[in-house]
């Protein structure tokens, strides 16, 4: 007779699992949590004989894997409402970098910002993130572009994951942009990120990958390479921040260094497609900067779906082109501006976002995996795409239980 911590029933589970029915649906099911790890799901007519220190009926709502964001800035200082008013307003973006706004009125914030100032920020817009069903969370550098910031902002999305209960996977992207400091010496700040940067954030174990913005506005693709080449000798993993703007060769050099995602896409041509499907990456899309930026470009959806490219959405939390917490509103987003089915959505915040960082122990309800699980309101997985502006949330169960997620300590 097995035995087990927790055992839900009386439930409707949406596994998540791929090539079975829609959504992996269990309509009438019961889920079993050991250690953490859910040890058994499936229809509750043949749940095995079995003792639960805790059986909890959660009459006929529906449980999902937890959701994933698998790309965010969610560590920053300074607070940039003003420019968005600005642009309302009718001012450009070169107006905004002329009167000293953009990127770098955040890079100034967060260089001037103590560890704690930032941590306190980013608590807040973690816990909306919790509050709409995350339990993994990847959090990016890229706001500091000198050694000893990005490195704090790396300590400090380390910190959230200790006290929070969440799962925090961090990247490095000092290779955001150029600092005031390197202007017109993009090559000299590329040579400081190799020789001193990378190092130091390998050594104290503050990076689970490494990430760059290949565009012209950012770094070329020999630029990317260099620190992609890089990575690989320290041992991390890859991502990229490809194609936004412009048709940058980023998919292309993503797929030459097997990245495990390439973000953004909007201007991806077909062959870059193709890359991404041969070398296995995923396309991490991005509807919140869509919107923000009133992109009329779209990711290539079409082309993705027939190569078989793995499809991610994730919030892309930022200051300046998404002030989005919430990846239920990202799926609103996804499936309105890009025409991702709903099935989609929630495929691309559980199972391939998983895949996005490189986490092959969730994304699914399946024995063997970690109990992070939500718990909905919903009378169909459809509605967390559908509606907008409503939490749906029941609760959140992360590796089987209630998670903290992010105290003052």
């Amino acid at each position: 007779m097995d035995r087990w911590d927790l055992l839900l029933t009386d439930v409707r589970i949406a596994t998540m699992r791929h090539g079975v029915v829609a959504y992996g649906t269990v309509e009438d099911g019961a889920l079993a949590i050991t250690g953490g790890t859910i040890a058994w799901v499936g229809p509750r007519s043949r749940l095995p004989p079995g003792q639960a220190a805790e059986q909890r009926s959660l009459d006929g709502r529906w449980i999902t894997p937890a959701l994933i964001d698998c790309h965010t800035h969610l560590v920053f200082g300074g607070d940039r409402g003003a420019e968005f008013e600005a642009r309302l307003g009718g001012a450009s973006y070169e107006d905004i970098a002329d009167a000293g706004g953009g990127i770098m009125s955040t890079v100034r914030a967060t260089r001037a910002a103590t560890e704690d100032e930032l941590y306190g920020a980013a608590v807040d817009r973690l816990r909306a993130l919790a509050a709409e069903g995350a339990a993994t969370v990847e959090i990016k550098s890229g706001y500091g572009l000198d050694t000893e910031t990005e490195l704090r902002m790396l300590e400090v999305a380390r910190r959230l994951g200790r006290h929070s209960g969440l799962t925090i996977r961090t990247t490095l992207l000092a290779a955001h942009a150029v600092p005031a400091e390197f202007r017109g010496r993009a090559d000299d700040y590329i040579d400081l990120v190799l020789a001193e940067v990378m190092p130091a954030a390998v050594e104290r174990n503050l990076a689970d990958a490494v990430d760059a913005f290949c565009e012209g506005i950012a770094f070329d693709v020999a630029q990317v390479a260099r620190v992609f080449e890089r990575a690989v000798d320290l041992g991390l993993p890859v991502k990229l921040h490809a194609d936004q703007l412009s048709d940058g060769g980023g998919a292309e050099v993503a797929a030459r260094f097997r990245a495990l995602s390439a973000d953004h896409l909007e201007y991806t041509p077909p062959h870059g497609v193709q890359a991404l499907a041969k070398a296995g990456t995923v396309a991490v899309l991005l509807p919140g900067a869509c919107l923000t930026l009133d992109e009329t470009c779209r990711p290539p959806v079409g082309e993705l779906r027939r190569h078989g490219v793995p499809i991610a959405i994730a919030t892309d939390c930022n200051p300046g082109t998404s002030s989005l917490c919430s990846l239920p509103e990202t799926m609103a987003l996804a499936s309105r501006l890009f025409g991702l089915t709903p099935e989609e959505c929630l495929t691309g915040v559980t199972r391939h976002a998983a895949r996005a960082l490189g986490l092959e122990d969730r994304g699914t309800l399946e024995a063997g995996k970690r109990a992070d699980i939500a718990i909905w309101d919903i009378a169909h997985p459809r509605d967390l795409s559908y509606w907008l502006g409503r939490s749906q949330l029941a609760e959140l169960l992360v590796a089987g239980a209630a998670p903290p997620v992010a105290t003052s300590a």
